[in-house]
């Protein structure tokens, strides 16, 4: 076998010549992940590939690498892939054309909420692979400035999602517009019967790979939760950053209303945040996201909707400012740190009438989300006694009421039982 000096020798093993791994070792690829050494080899042999993945695990690369590899940069248009939001479709294009540097094949992104003549200049430059979602596709088709008749590879990325938004008709009617001999590779985080029955139709004899771990959380990352009311969550969070000082860390909010207040009052005290959300323009959160992917920016303050397409492999931490009213979006959230083999870490700020909400979290990751707690940060007092007692936390639990019986001196005697891995909340209030 061919040995690279100074090159990732693991990745050449799998096939991958030297312009490529010449790029792998410049980025910093070092082994590859279980879908990129599952999928590399069967793309580069040609076959269809159906893969299955967690998000975080390398899906890009995965597909990426073989197909760049395979790819003349003396032909046109070559290789479509589609992806379902704009943010991912900028991230997936920036990563193809770092693995495709030394191949001298260009890249470009389509999509939407950036003027239609920005994108019509870069396809005139005769692309060899482009990144686009699916609508934003289309209309570029119908305008006549991309043409797909002769694309060789279809890549569709994140396809459960893409089915998740609506984009089912747009995937096959774009399918349906190439002509000739091509190679098709699905990827996706899930694999349900829709995804089969796409895949049966413009498949053939597709391989099938799953690298899925059977568990939801990751465990590369150490999860806690800090009682924090919402009078005390600026306070926390700071705490959090002063003693931690994540190299870079992502904060979620559920609202856009909180994203702005909570960027806003981070940067006043020093630690250079901002943020994105929907009501951004794309220009603008393109160049936030810039800027947290170059690590320019240490503190990026998200909505969930605004942090799709966000793939970078260093973040350390994840705050959760709010907790997601839908527990899945909790497991979302914290996938993007611990990746690629580092150590992450995820922090939420949990209210002491989120008890529940915290158990239900426990329940879906088969797991118990410690507490912690950092200097100098103390919850305030419970002012409703009838709510919990001055100094309980959701990680105090109650296992169903609390039980009375009559102690030696004929005293009542109140007992909390505690239970493994559950938080109950008391009688929710108004807020």
């Amino acid at each position: 076998m061919q040995k690279h000096p100074n090159l990732p020798q693991p990745f050449a093993d799998l096939g991958v010549e030297t312009p490529i791994l010449k790029a792998l070792a410049k980025i910093g690829y070092e082994e590859p992940s279980p879908i990129q050494r599952e999928m590399i080899p069967k793309i580069i042999a040609g076959h269809d590939v159906l893969g299955q993945a967690k998000t975080g695990t390398g899906k890009t690369a995965a597909f990426g690498i073989p197909t760049l590899q395979r790819m003349d940069r003396n032909k046109g248009l070559q290789a479509l892939c589609l992806v379902p939001t704009r943010e991912l479709a900028v991230q997936v294009t920036g990563e193809l054309r770092r693995i495709g540097e030394f191949s001298k094949l260009r890249c470009v992104a389509v999509y939407g909420g950036q003027k239609i003549q920005t994108q019509v200049h870069q396809l005139g430059k005769k692309p060899h692979f482009c990144v686009g979602t699916p609508g934003r596709v289309m209309d570029m088709m119908g305008r006549g400035y991309l043409k797909i008749q002769n694309v060789e590879y279809a890549l569709l990325d994140e396809v459960d999602r893409m089915l998740d938004i609506g984009f089912r008709d747009d995937i096959k009617k774009i399918l349906g517009q190439i002509r000739g001999k091509h190679q098709t590779v699905f990827v996706s985080a899930t694999i349900d019967g829709e995804i089969r029955k796409l895949s049966k139709q413009y498949m053939k004899d597709p391989v099938e790979i799953n690298v899925s771990r059977d568990s939801l959380t990751v465990d590369m990352i150490d999860q806690y939760f800090i009682t924090a009311e919402r009078r005390d969550k600026d306070r926390a969070i700071k705490a959090i950053l002063k003693r931690d000082n994540p190299d870079r860390v992502i904060v979620f909010t559920n609202t856009k209303a909180a994203a702005r207040k909570v960027a806003a009052k981070l940067h006043r005290e020093g630690f250079g945040a901002m943020e994105i959300h929907g009501d951004l323009i794309q220009k603008k959160r393109e160049a936030v996201l810039d800027k947290f992917r170059k690590n320019r920016l240490k503190v990026l303050v998200a909505t969930d909707l605004a942090a799709r397409g966000i793939d970078v492999h260093d973040v350390t931490h994840i705050i959760n400012y709010d907790l997601p009213p839908e527990i899945q979006v909790y497991v979302h959230r914290i996938g993007r740190t611990g990746r690629m083999g580092k150590r992450g870490k995820a922090v939420s700020l949990v209210t002491r009438d989120e008890g529940k909400l915290l158990t239900d979290i426990e329940m879906l990751i088969n797991a118990q989300i410690e507490e912690i707690h950092y200097d100098g940060y103390k919850p305030s007092p419970v002012q409703d006694e009838k709510l919990a007692a001055p100094t309980q936390s959701p990680g105090e639990v109650l296992a169903g009421r609390m039980q009375s019986s009559n102690s030696e001196d004929g005293k009542p005697e109140t007992k909390v039982r505690r239970t493994l891995g559950g938080r109950f909340k008391p009688s929710r209030r108004r807020r």
